[in-house]
Formats: C-alpha cells, structure tokens, sequence
C-alpha cells in the first residue's frame, strides 16, 4: 500500500510542476543522506522522503458499521483506519550547476506549488490499491510535521543541512473483512403471563 502511495504522490507532483521542470528533473524516494543521490537517480531531483507513518485520531470512526444486503442479512465491517503519511521533501541541483542554492530554491518554490494545488488528491491520480478509493486522501502541506528537531535529523543522516518542506497525505486503510451478524432484528415480541396465586386478589 504504501508503495501505491509513493506513485500516487508522485503522479500529483508531475501533474502540477510546469512542463520546462518535469522533463528535467528526477523524483525521488530515498533518504536524503551524505551518500545521495543513489546510483538510480540522476540530478537535478526532488527528493520526498517518508519519515513518518500513524495514525489520525481526528478522522477516527466508529469503530463498526452495519449494512444490510436486499436478502435481509446483514454485515458488520470494522472502520478503515486513516493513516497520516509524512514526507520531507528537499530539492537537489545538478552537480554542474553554478548555484546550486538558488536552483535548489527554484525547484522547491515549483514543488510548494504543485502540492498546493490540490487539498485532496484526484480520482485520477490514484495509483494501484488506491484507485477507487470511496474515501477523499486529504493532503496538507507546509504544515509542522513530526519531525522534533531538523538539527538533529540531518546529523543522523550524516548530511548537511538543507530546504525543506512538510507534506502530508492521509489514507485508509482497511481493518478487516467484513463479517456476518445475522439476519436484522425486525420486530420484538413481549409476551406477558397471568399467574393466579392460591389465595390472593382475583
């Protein structure tokens, strides 16, 4: 699934960035570390890197929903779970370019706009599981992230500090298989009996 998400991100990407960039630059899922870009990615590039992955609690659901088939049976199916998915995107400049800053903040001012563009993604965007996904995939970008120090994530990946921005995409994710619960109860029947005691009140 998260595979389908990586193409569907960067199907909206190429979908938004002018015509001049998309032909020119290479998208790109690995970690921004001292040793990119890696062998399969060629320069100029930008570069989404999935850090973080859990759930959100505000679009958590009832945990069950019960639908009822034409025969009359009826099913119980467990809420998809909505699923954040947070990405770190930075530009890369060619390694024969003069300024590289500049380049890289061309690039990464084109890529704000491209995410921008839509709040959720397009039907026709979705890739693999996603497709015909019957909930919307909301997106937020240049939103604070999870990340708790930009410091000290650069350290960890031993490379050196760069621009970069936030972008978040948010889907569901099925929690079971739906299950039988029999047929729908229709009518209650409450049956009440006289009990005559020896001796009592008639």
């Amino acid at each position: 699934m998260i595979d389908d998400v990586d193409r569907t991100v960067e199907a909206l990407l190429r979908e938004g960035l002018p015509p001049e960039v998309v032909d020119q630059v290479s998208i790109s899922f690995a970690a921004p570390d001292s040793q990119f870009p890696p062998a399969a990615v060629t320069l100029p590039a930008i570069d989404l890197f999935l850090y973080d992955v859990r759930e959100n609690a505000e679009l958590r659901e009832p945990e069950w929903t019960v639908v009822e088939a034409v025969d009359g049976s009826v099913t119980r199916t467990r809420a998809p779970v909505r699923v954040d998915l947070s990405y770190l995107v930075t530009a890369w400049a060619s390694g024969s370019s003069t300024a590289p800053a500049l380049d890289e903040h061309r690039l990464l001012g084109e890529t704000v706009r491209a995410l921008l563009r839509h709040r959720t993604v397009p039907a026709e965007l979705l890739r693999g599981s996603l497709a015909g996904a019957e909930l919307p995939l909301p997106t937020t970008t240049l939103q604070p992230g999870q990340l708790q120090s930009l410091g000290e994530f650069w350290q960890a990946l031993g490379g050196k500090p760069k621009a970069a921005i936030g972008f978040t995409i948010t889907v569901a994710v099925a929690a079971g298989e739906p299950q039988e619960a029999g047929p729908r109860v229709v009518e209650r029947v409450l049956r009440l009996h006289r009990i005559d005691v020896e001796g009592g009140a008639g």
